[in-house]
Protein backbone atom coordinates (compact mmCIF):
# COMPACT_ATOMS: atom_id res chain seq x y z
CA UNK A 1 0.00 0.00 0.00
CA UNK A 2 3.01 2.30 0.07
CA UNK A 3 3.29 2.88 3.82
CA UNK A 4 6.87 3.28 4.99
CA UNK A 5 6.25 1.57 8.33
CA UNK A 6 3.57 -0.66 9.86
CA UNK A 7 0.44 1.15 11.03
CA UNK A 8 0.10 0.94 14.78
CA UNK A 9 -3.10 -0.33 16.31
CA UNK A 10 -3.34 2.78 18.50
CA UNK A 11 -3.42 4.96 15.38
CA UNK A 12 -6.42 3.07 14.00
CA UNK A 13 -8.07 3.09 17.44
CA UNK A 14 -7.71 6.88 17.67
CA UNK A 15 -9.22 7.24 14.19
CA UNK A 16 -12.20 5.07 15.13
CA UNK A 17 -12.71 6.98 18.34
CA UNK A 18 -12.52 10.40 16.70
CA UNK A 19 -14.99 9.89 13.84
CA UNK A 20 -18.66 9.73 14.78
CA UNK A 21 -20.10 6.24 14.22
CA UNK A 22 -23.30 7.79 12.82
CA UNK A 23 -21.42 8.61 9.60
CA UNK A 24 -21.01 4.90 8.92
CA UNK A 25 -24.54 4.12 10.08
CA UNK A 26 -25.91 6.61 7.55
CA UNK A 27 -23.71 5.15 4.82
CA UNK A 28 -24.95 1.64 5.63
CA UNK A 29 -28.55 2.88 5.57
CA UNK A 30 -28.08 4.29 2.05
CA UNK A 31 -26.56 1.02 0.85
CA UNK A 32 -29.34 -0.98 2.49
CA UNK A 33 -32.03 1.01 0.66
CA UNK A 34 -30.23 0.44 -2.63
CA UNK A 35 -29.75 -3.28 -2.00
CA UNK A 36 -33.36 -3.89 -0.99
CA UNK A 37 -34.57 -2.33 -4.24
CA UNK A 38 -32.30 -4.69 -6.18
CA UNK A 39 -33.51 -7.80 -4.36
CA UNK A 40 -37.19 -6.85 -3.89
CA UNK A 41 -38.38 -9.28 -6.59
CA UNK A 42 -36.17 -12.21 -5.59
CA UNK A 43 -37.61 -15.45 -4.28
CA UNK A 44 -36.60 -16.81 -0.88
CA UNK A 45 -38.05 -20.28 -1.39
CA UNK A 46 -41.67 -19.56 -0.40
CA UNK A 47 -44.34 -18.49 -2.87
CA UNK A 48 -45.43 -15.33 -1.10
CA UNK A 49 -45.81 -11.76 -2.33
CA UNK A 50 -45.53 -10.18 1.14
CA UNK A 51 -42.26 -8.91 2.54
CA UNK A 52 -40.91 -11.35 5.13
CA UNK A 53 -38.55 -10.30 7.92
CA UNK A 54 -36.61 -12.47 10.35
CA UNK A 55 -35.93 -10.81 13.71
CA UNK A 56 -33.21 -11.96 16.08
CA UNK A 57 -30.28 -10.76 18.16
CA UNK A 58 -26.73 -11.95 18.73
CA UNK A 59 -24.47 -11.24 21.69
CA UNK A 60 -20.81 -10.29 21.26
CA UNK A 61 -18.83 -10.89 24.45
CA UNK A 62 -16.32 -8.24 25.56
CA UNK A 63 -13.86 -7.74 28.40
CA UNK A 64 -15.38 -5.67 31.19
CA UNK A 65 -12.05 -3.98 32.01
CA UNK A 66 -11.63 -2.76 28.43
CA UNK A 67 -15.30 -2.04 27.68
CA UNK A 68 -16.82 -0.75 30.96
CA UNK A 69 -19.52 1.16 29.05
CA UNK A 70 -21.20 -2.12 27.99
CA UNK A 71 -22.03 -3.94 31.25
CA UNK A 72 -23.59 -7.38 30.95
CA UNK A 73 -22.75 -9.49 33.99
CA UNK A 74 -20.65 -8.96 37.09
CA UNK A 75 -17.44 -10.05 35.33
CA UNK A 76 -18.32 -9.64 31.67
CA UNK A 77 -19.23 -6.95 29.18
CA UNK A 78 -21.18 -7.49 25.98
CA UNK A 79 -23.10 -5.81 23.22
CA UNK A 80 -26.13 -7.05 21.33
CA UNK A 81 -26.75 -6.73 17.63
CA UNK A 82 -30.53 -6.65 17.09
CA UNK A 83 -31.24 -7.29 13.42
CA UNK A 84 -34.33 -7.35 11.23
CA UNK A 85 -33.37 -9.26 8.09
CA UNK A 86 -35.29 -8.94 4.82
CA UNK A 87 -35.33 -12.52 3.52
CA UNK A 88 -35.38 -11.34 -0.10
CA UNK A 89 -31.63 -11.13 -0.55
CA UNK A 90 -30.91 -11.50 3.19
CA UNK A 91 -30.42 -7.75 3.53
CA UNK A 92 -30.58 -6.20 7.04
CA UNK A 93 -33.48 -3.74 7.06
CA UNK A 94 -33.00 -2.59 10.66
CA UNK A 95 -30.08 -2.85 13.10
CA UNK A 96 -29.86 -1.66 16.67
CA UNK A 97 -26.70 -1.98 18.79
CA UNK A 98 -27.28 -2.12 22.55
CA UNK A 99 -25.47 -3.28 25.67
CA UNK A 100 -25.84 -6.91 26.68
CA UNK A 101 -28.53 -6.20 29.28
CA UNK A 102 -31.22 -5.09 26.85
CA UNK A 103 -33.89 -7.75 26.45
CA UNK A 104 -34.47 -9.00 22.92
CA UNK A 105 -38.21 -8.32 23.04
CA UNK A 106 -37.66 -4.60 23.79
CA UNK A 107 -36.48 -4.01 20.23
CA UNK A 108 -40.10 -4.45 19.07
CA UNK A 109 -40.75 -0.99 20.52
CA UNK A 110 -38.19 0.50 18.14
CA UNK A 111 -39.46 -1.05 14.90
CA UNK A 112 -41.47 0.86 12.33
CA UNK A 113 -44.07 -1.78 11.54
CA UNK A 114 -44.82 -2.37 7.87
CA UNK A 115 -48.45 -3.26 7.19
CA UNK A 116 -48.86 -6.54 5.33
CA UNK A 117 -45.36 -7.77 6.14
CA UNK A 118 -44.52 -10.94 8.06
CA UNK A 119 -42.27 -10.81 11.13
CA UNK A 120 -40.77 -14.18 12.02
CA UNK A 121 -39.33 -14.45 15.55
CA UNK A 122 -38.39 -17.08 18.09
CA UNK A 123 -40.23 -17.42 21.41
CA UNK A 124 -37.90 -14.94 23.10
CA UNK A 125 -40.07 -12.25 21.49
CA UNK A 126 -43.34 -13.67 22.85
CA UNK A 127 -44.87 -10.62 24.50
CA UNK A 128 -48.60 -10.44 23.85
CA UNK A 129 -49.05 -6.70 24.30
CA UNK A 130 -46.31 -6.00 21.77
CA UNK A 131 -47.59 -8.68 19.40
CA UNK A 132 -51.07 -7.18 19.58
CA UNK A 133 -49.64 -3.75 18.69
CA UNK A 134 -48.01 -5.39 15.69
CA UNK A 135 -51.36 -7.01 14.81
CA UNK A 136 -53.19 -3.68 15.06
CA UNK A 137 -50.63 -2.13 12.71
CA UNK A 138 -51.78 -4.55 10.00
CA UNK A 139 -48.71 -6.80 10.04
CA UNK A 140 -48.43 -10.55 10.56
CA UNK A 141 -46.19 -12.43 12.97
CA UNK A 142 -45.00 -16.02 13.26
CA UNK A 143 -43.43 -17.15 16.51
CA UNK A 144 -43.29 -20.15 18.84
CA UNK A 145 -45.42 -20.79 21.90
CA UNK A 146 -43.93 -21.24 25.33
CA UNK A 147 -44.69 -24.23 27.52
CA UNK A 148 -47.53 -23.82 29.98
CA UNK A 149 -49.24 -21.04 28.02
CA UNK A 150 -52.74 -20.56 29.45
CA UNK A 151 -55.07 -20.73 26.46
CA UNK A 152 -58.24 -22.52 25.39
CA UNK A 153 -59.12 -24.05 22.04
CA UNK A 154 -61.96 -22.29 20.22
CA UNK A 155 -61.99 -24.15 16.90
CA UNK A 156 -59.96 -26.85 15.14
CA UNK A 157 -59.29 -27.00 11.41
CA UNK A 158 -59.04 -30.38 9.63
CA UNK A 159 -55.42 -31.45 9.06
CA UNK A 160 -53.48 -34.19 7.31
CA UNK A 161 -51.03 -35.64 9.81
CA UNK A 162 -48.98 -37.19 7.02
CA UNK A 163 -47.75 -33.68 6.19
CA UNK A 164 -46.45 -33.18 9.73
CA UNK A 165 -49.30 -30.88 10.82
CA UNK A 166 -50.72 -32.38 14.01
CA UNK A 167 -53.31 -29.68 14.69
CA UNK A 168 -54.39 -26.27 13.38
CA UNK A 169 -56.48 -24.41 15.95
CA UNK A 170 -57.96 -21.05 16.86
CA UNK A 171 -57.26 -20.23 20.49
CA UNK A 172 -58.09 -17.52 23.02
CA UNK A 173 -56.07 -16.54 26.07
CA UNK A 174 -57.45 -17.48 29.49
CA UNK A 175 -55.60 -15.33 32.01
CA UNK A 176 -57.12 -11.99 33.01
CA UNK A 177 -54.09 -9.84 32.22
CA UNK A 178 -52.89 -11.83 29.23
CA UNK A 179 -56.36 -11.75 27.68
CA UNK A 180 -56.27 -7.97 27.99
CA UNK A 181 -52.84 -7.88 26.35
CA UNK A 182 -54.16 -9.91 23.40
CA UNK A 183 -57.98 -9.78 23.40
CA UNK A 184 -58.46 -11.44 19.99
CA UNK A 185 -58.04 -15.02 18.84
CA UNK A 186 -54.74 -16.50 17.75
CA UNK A 187 -53.88 -19.37 15.46
CA UNK A 188 -51.93 -22.26 16.98
CA UNK A 189 -50.23 -24.84 14.77
CA UNK A 190 -48.57 -27.96 16.11
CA UNK A 191 -46.00 -29.32 13.67
CA UNK A 192 -43.76 -32.38 13.87
CA UNK A 193 -40.55 -31.83 11.95
CA UNK A 194 -39.90 -34.97 9.85
CA UNK A 195 -36.15 -34.29 9.80
CA UNK A 196 -35.47 -33.80 13.52
CA UNK A 197 -38.56 -35.49 14.94
CA UNK A 198 -39.19 -32.49 17.20
CA UNK A 199 -42.67 -31.12 17.75
CA UNK A 200 -42.95 -27.34 17.41
CA UNK A 201 -45.91 -25.14 18.31
CA UNK A 202 -46.31 -21.97 16.26
CA UNK A 203 -48.42 -18.91 17.00
CA UNK A 204 -49.54 -16.50 14.31
CA UNK A 205 -52.24 -13.94 13.63
CA UNK A 206 -52.52 -14.99 9.98
CA UNK A 207 -55.49 -17.26 9.30
CA UNK A 208 -55.27 -17.39 5.50
CA UNK A 209 -51.98 -19.16 4.73
CA UNK A 210 -51.74 -22.96 4.80
CA UNK A 211 -50.28 -24.41 7.98
CA UNK A 212 -47.28 -25.82 6.09
CA UNK A 213 -46.47 -22.33 4.78
CA UNK A 214 -46.45 -20.99 8.35
CA UNK A 215 -44.02 -23.78 9.32
CA UNK A 216 -41.83 -22.98 6.30
CA UNK A 217 -41.81 -19.29 7.26
CA UNK A 218 -40.52 -20.11 10.72
CA UNK A 219 -37.85 -22.38 9.26
CA UNK A 220 -36.66 -19.49 7.04
CA UNK A 221 -35.80 -17.60 10.26
CA UNK A 222 -32.50 -19.49 10.22
CA UNK A 223 -31.21 -17.05 7.59
CA UNK A 224 -30.67 -14.37 10.24
CA UNK A 225 -28.48 -16.82 12.18
CA UNK A 226 -26.40 -17.33 9.04
CA UNK A 227 -26.12 -13.55 8.65
CA UNK A 228 -24.69 -13.23 12.18
CA UNK A 229 -22.28 -16.09 11.53
CA UNK A 230 -21.13 -14.53 8.24
CA UNK A 231 -20.29 -11.09 9.59
CA UNK A 232 -18.65 -12.49 12.74
CA UNK A 233 -16.40 -14.90 10.87
CA UNK A 234 -15.60 -12.99 7.71
CA UNK A 235 -15.76 -9.33 8.79
CA UNK A 236 -14.03 -9.83 12.15
CA UNK A 237 -16.35 -7.88 14.41
CA UNK A 238 -15.42 -10.13 17.36
CA UNK A 239 -12.03 -8.37 17.60
CA UNK A 240 -12.23 -4.61 17.90
CA UNK A 241 -9.51 -2.10 17.11
CA UNK A 242 -10.71 0.49 19.64
CA UNK A 243 -12.29 0.11 23.08
CA UNK A 244 -14.65 3.09 23.13
CA UNK A 245 -18.34 2.83 22.31
CA UNK A 246 -17.80 4.99 19.24
CA UNK A 247 -15.00 2.72 17.99
CA UNK A 248 -17.03 -0.47 18.44
CA UNK A 249 -20.11 0.92 16.70
CA UNK A 250 -17.93 2.30 13.91
CA UNK A 251 -16.42 -1.12 13.25
CA UNK A 252 -19.80 -2.87 13.32
CA UNK A 253 -21.44 -0.43 10.92
CA UNK A 254 -18.44 -0.65 8.58
CA UNK A 255 -18.86 -4.44 8.61
CA UNK A 256 -22.57 -4.11 7.80
CA UNK A 257 -21.82 -1.65 4.99
CA UNK A 258 -19.24 -4.07 3.57
CA UNK A 259 -21.73 -6.95 3.62
CA UNK A 260 -24.41 -4.90 1.85
CA UNK A 261 -21.95 -3.46 -0.66
CA UNK A 262 -20.85 -6.95 -1.70
CA UNK A 263 -24.51 -7.96 -2.04
CA UNK A 264 -25.05 -4.97 -4.35
CA UNK A 265 -22.05 -5.93 -6.51
CA UNK A 266 -23.26 -9.52 -6.71
CA UNK A 267 -26.72 -8.46 -7.89
CA UNK A 268 -25.75 -5.66 -10.28
CA UNK A 269 -23.11 -7.78 -12.02
CA UNK A 270 -25.36 -10.87 -11.90
CA UNK A 271 -22.68 -13.03 -10.31
CA UNK A 272 -23.26 -16.61 -9.22
CA UNK A 273 -20.33 -16.67 -6.79
CA UNK A 274 -21.07 -16.63 -3.04
CA UNK A 275 -20.67 -13.49 -0.95
CA UNK A 276 -17.68 -15.08 0.74
CA UNK A 277 -15.92 -15.70 -2.60
CA UNK A 278 -16.58 -12.12 -3.70
CA UNK A 279 -15.23 -10.81 -0.40
CA UNK A 280 -12.01 -12.78 -0.83
CA UNK A 281 -11.54 -11.54 -4.38
CA UNK A 282 -12.14 -7.91 -3.47
CA UNK A 283 -9.88 -8.12 -0.41
CA UNK A 284 -6.82 -8.90 -2.56
CA UNK A 285 -7.60 -6.26 -5.20
CA UNK A 286 -9.15 -3.46 -3.18
CA UNK A 287 -6.18 -1.11 -3.68
CA UNK A 288 -5.77 -1.86 -7.39
CA UNK A 289 -7.22 0.40 -10.05
CA UNK A 290 -9.09 -2.47 -11.65
CA UNK A 291 -12.64 -2.62 -12.97
CA UNK A 292 -14.84 -5.07 -11.15
CA UNK A 293 -15.54 -6.90 -14.38
CA UNK A 294 -11.80 -7.49 -14.74
CA UNK A 295 -11.42 -8.65 -11.14
CA UNK A 296 -14.10 -11.27 -11.69
CA UNK A 297 -12.87 -12.29 -15.16
CA UNK A 298 -12.53 -16.02 -15.60
CA UNK A 299 -15.35 -16.87 -13.22
CA UNK A 300 -17.72 -17.55 -16.08
CA UNK A 301 -19.62 -14.34 -15.42
CA UNK A 302 -18.28 -12.38 -18.43
CA UNK A 303 -17.85 -14.95 -21.25
CA UNK A 304 -18.18 -12.44 -24.08
CA UNK A 305 -15.55 -9.98 -22.96
CA UNK A 306 -12.11 -9.66 -24.49
CA UNK A 307 -8.87 -10.71 -22.82
CA UNK A 308 -8.12 -8.40 -19.89
CA UNK A 309 -4.50 -7.63 -20.72
CA UNK A 310 -3.33 -11.01 -19.41
CA UNK A 311 -4.24 -10.03 -15.87
CA UNK A 312 -3.86 -12.81 -13.35
CA UNK A 313 -7.08 -14.69 -12.68
CA UNK A 314 -8.08 -14.02 -9.07
CA UNK A 315 -10.00 -17.28 -8.90
CA UNK A 316 -6.75 -19.29 -9.23
CA UNK A 317 -5.93 -19.58 -5.55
Amino acid sequence: MGFRSPIRRSTLADANEGRDWRIWADLAALLIRRARKLYCNDSFGIDLDNTVYALDATTIDLCLLLFPWAPFRSTKAAIKLHTLLDLRGNIPAFIHISDGKMGDVNVLDRLLIEAGAFYVMDRGYLNFSRLFALHQAGAFFVTRAKRGMDARRVYSMPTDRNTGIICDQRIAMNGFYISQDYPEQLRRIRFKDPESGKTLVFLTNNIALPALTIAALYKSRWQVKLFFKWIKQHLRIKRFIGNSENAVKTQIWCAVATYVLIAIVKKELQLDASLYSLLQILSVSVFEKTQLSQAFAGSGQFPNQMDFYNQQNLFDF
